[in-house]
């Protein structure tokens, strides 16, 4: 029904639709929108909750501390006759990072930027430098945990629903149980999980030892650098896959089982029935659940809130936690609103390249 009429005015239909559509529009745009333009703003300035100061234009600033990376080759260093020098333990030795981070004129774009990572190149070394090394820490992190938890969740979601597609008895009792999980508050499992993971009598590191018959030494899973992200990890995939399992259920509840008769009588397999009408007509609930998906593992924070507060030493740190923890905790509003912009920017554009990619080509 037409919202305007020939000749350009509004319709009565159109009035009734505008005027019941009002509400929702301008609580859209006072708790949505307004609260994005506010943060955009502040992310130009020096906006602090407590400063006695005055909020300045700063400009791009914020953005810049974020953002800032460089590269730094070092060289060996090397004796009088020309050799390298090495350490007692004979590891080749280096200049140390600070000669070229700090009042360095020959380096004046490396200036304040600290070690995220090095690595050997030859004889060479090689150190990647941030001006905010917990941004990027949380940055490569959130990319991390996106790229893991997409297809992963996303697959066996897919498996799950596929077992309990079955026309067998009591199957919607496994339905429940595989989603359960989902109506339970991420806090709830969150403090869960923290128990099962713990070091000390914590129930995966008792299974674990009960199954090696005592040889398996307990480990401290959320206190390691090396497990606690991927700890985090699982227990995320397990939290959320029933709700995508509902929604890969639903989009096999539409397909005709006349399909699957017909594959019978040509004598298709089970592969070829998935691949050759299931998985085709699951192309729309795909690209739904990948960018659902996607986006709940951006919006990674009460995890990680609850479990590790960021640590160890910023291993599990995410860029939600890193725009609270700056924005909130430490009342830094304008660096808060810079993470912000970013997170919403790199969701933008990673939505905008799913999209592409899993578009209908004609």
């Amino acid at each position: 029904m037409a919202l305007f009429s020939s000749n350009g005015k509004l319709t009565r239909d159109g009035f009734t639709g505008w005027f019941m559509a009002g509400p929702a529009m301008a609580l859209i745009g006072l708790f949505l929108i307004t609260p994005f333009l506010l943060g955009l703003g502040f992310s130009f300035t020096n906006q602090r909750l407590t400063s006695p100061n005055p909020t300045e234009f700063v400009g791009v600033e914020n953005y810049t501390r974020l953002l800032g990376v460089g590269v730094l080759m070092l060289e060996p260093d090397k004796k009088a006759d020309g050799s390298i020098d090495r350490d007692a333990d004979g590891a080749i030795s280096y200049p140390r990072v600070r000669n070229f981070t700090r009042n360095n004129a020959d380096y004046p774009h490396l200036e304040g930027m600290r070690e995220y990572k090095s690595f050997t190149w030859d004889e060479n070394q090689v150190v990647i430098l941030a001006s905010d090394v917990v941004f990027l820490t949380a940055l490569v992190n959130t990319l991390s945990f996106v790229v893991v938890v997409a297809p992963v969740q996303a697959a066996l979601a897919l498996f799950l629903a596929l077992l309990v597609n079955q026309k067998l008895p009591g199957v919607t009792i496994f339905r429940a149980i595989y989603f359960m999980p989902v109506v339970l508050s991420v806090v709830v499992v969150a403090l869960l999980w923290r128990f099962i993971y713990a070091a000390d009598n914590g129930l995966l590191n008792s299974i674990l030892s009960y199954m090696s018959f005592g040889l398996f030494q307990p480990v401290d899973w959320l206190g390691r650098t090396d497990t606690a992200l991927w700890a985090i990890l699982v227990m995320s995939v397990w939290q959320g896959v029933g709700f995508h399992m509902v929604i890969w259920l639903s989009g096999l509840q539409t397909i005709s089982p006349d399909l699957y008769e017909a594959a019978e009588v040509e004598g298709a397999g089970p592969w070829q029935k998935f691949s050759m009408i299931t998985w085709p007509l699951l192309r729309n609930t795909a690209v739904l659940i990948i960018i659902v998906i996607t986006m709940q593992a951006f919006a990674l924070f009460a995890q990680i809130d609850v479990m590790t507060k960021g640590g160890p030493r910023d291993s599990t740190q995410s860029i939600v936690y890193q725009a609270v923890e700056q924005g909130y905790r430490q009342q830094d509003i304008a660096a808060g609103s810079a993470i912000s912009v970013v997170l919403f920017l790199l969701v933008l554009c990673i939505s905008t390249i799913q999209r592409y990619l899993t578009r209908e080509k004609r």
